[in-house]
């Protein structure tokens, strides 16, 4: 496509060579606020009582940690408490004489080892129940043990599905299947300059309804070390979506938006992230998750536009994602902010009592 428009516009391309200088030289490289994927890029240090306040919230812990480690963690909760038992019982037979003397009415039957007793415990916690090793009524102490071992396995097992449940339902996993599109574009919008971004969600089961946030995130750091972040909200215009299809969310780049008068040298140069997210409900669990990710000037790409991804079929709309991260170019002013085109002069012709003369108008 040929750019034939008024010199104002411009056709640009994100690999496009737009030199840019600097007055401090090259600077030391930034990482990302927010990564791509959503999770933020910080780390926390020094925090008091930070073992406290992760065994006060066990439940949050155990949903947050890794599976791998979850397991160890159960495992370790079973094995120990049958070990713990086991031991309990064994004591139990040992005072009451039923190691030494095989002759005596035991309080457990079949219990004259420290194995037996380990293994009576694992069959009671667990109710297998073999058959060979059972209670008896000539102990009051270890019928209570039992009673007190009973209860406390129906704990662990009610935590431990509990925590797997919620760790499978887990909104991160139902906001890995809600995506953003690679890059962000500015491109003209009914008249108006507008950055705008798209989100689709990748599974059949649609969402009930969603809200879409932005916000322009700087960091500045001082001489003496201290670091300044800054938060600048955007307007968004149609900010509560109902995500059946892929949808573009758009700002409209106007005056009281923070990128009002910036242009595509400004852009190159600017040092900033936006950071977008998106809140919604499924519809499947009536949840309420969140995607986030985050742009930087180099993946706002100036002068493009994103393709169509819909098309009208015989009996249902079509949703083509190959297209979700594919973007055309488009003529754009160079700056956010253009005055009105002015109209180019032309020479004519006036007559006066003489000869003609040449004029502007």
């Amino acid at each position: 496509m040929t750019c034939t428009m008024h010199k104002q516009y411009k056709c640009v391309s994100p690999t496009d060579d737009v030199s840019v200088k600097t007055e401090n030289g090259p600077q030391r490289k930034k990482y990302r606020y927010v990564r791509k994927e959503g999770n933020c890029d910080i780390v926390f240090r020094h925090v008091p009582e930070e073992w406290l306040l992760f065994v006060t919230d066990i439940f949050t812990t155990l949903v947050e940690i890794r599976w791998r480690v979850m397991f160890l963690i159960f495992a370790l909760s079973y094995i120990l408490s049958w070990l713990f038992f086991g031991i309990l019982f064994w004591v139990i037979a040992l005072a009451h004489g039923d190691i030494k003397d095989e002759t005596t009415n035991p309080c457990v039957y079949e219990v004259r080892s420290f194995t037996a007793a380990f293994l009576f415990s694992l069959e009671t916690q667990t109710t297998i129940g073999y058959g060979f090793r059972g209670m008896s009524e000539n102990c009051m102490i270890a019928i209570i043990i039992v009673t007190i071992q009973d209860v406390i396995s129906c704990f662990i097992d009610t935590f431990v599905i509990g925590i797997v449940v919620a760790k499978m339902a887990s909104a991160r996993k139902r906001a890995q299947t809600v995506g953003f599109s690679n890059c962000a574009v500015i491109n003209l919008r009914d008249g108006y300059l507008c950055l705008s971004w798209r989100v689709g969600d990748f599974r059949r089961h649609h969402l009930v309804e969603g809200t879409a946030c932005a916000q322009i995130v700087r960091s500045t750091m001082h001489a003496t070390g201290k670091v300044d972040i800054t938060y600048e909200d955007l307007v968004i215009q149609q900010r509560d979506i109902t995500l059946v299809t892929p949808t573009t969310i758009f700002h409209r780049i106007e005056p009281g938006s923070p990128l009002y008068k910036m242009s595509l040298i400004d852009l190159r140069k600017a040092d900033f992230e936006l950071v977008v997210s998106f809140t919604y409900t499924d519809d499947s669990t009536g949840m309420l998750h969140q995607t986030r990710t985050s742009y930087t000037p180099a993946e706002i790409l100036w002068g493009q536009l994103f393709q169509e991804m819909i098309r009208v079929g015989r009996r249902h709309y079509r949703v083509d994602y190959n297209l979700f991260n594919h973007t055309a170019k488009v003529l754009v002013p160079e700056v956010s902010k253009q005055s009105p085109p002015v109209p180019p002069t032309h020479p004519t012709l006036s007559y006066s009592v003489g000869k003609p003369t040449v004029a502007s108008r």
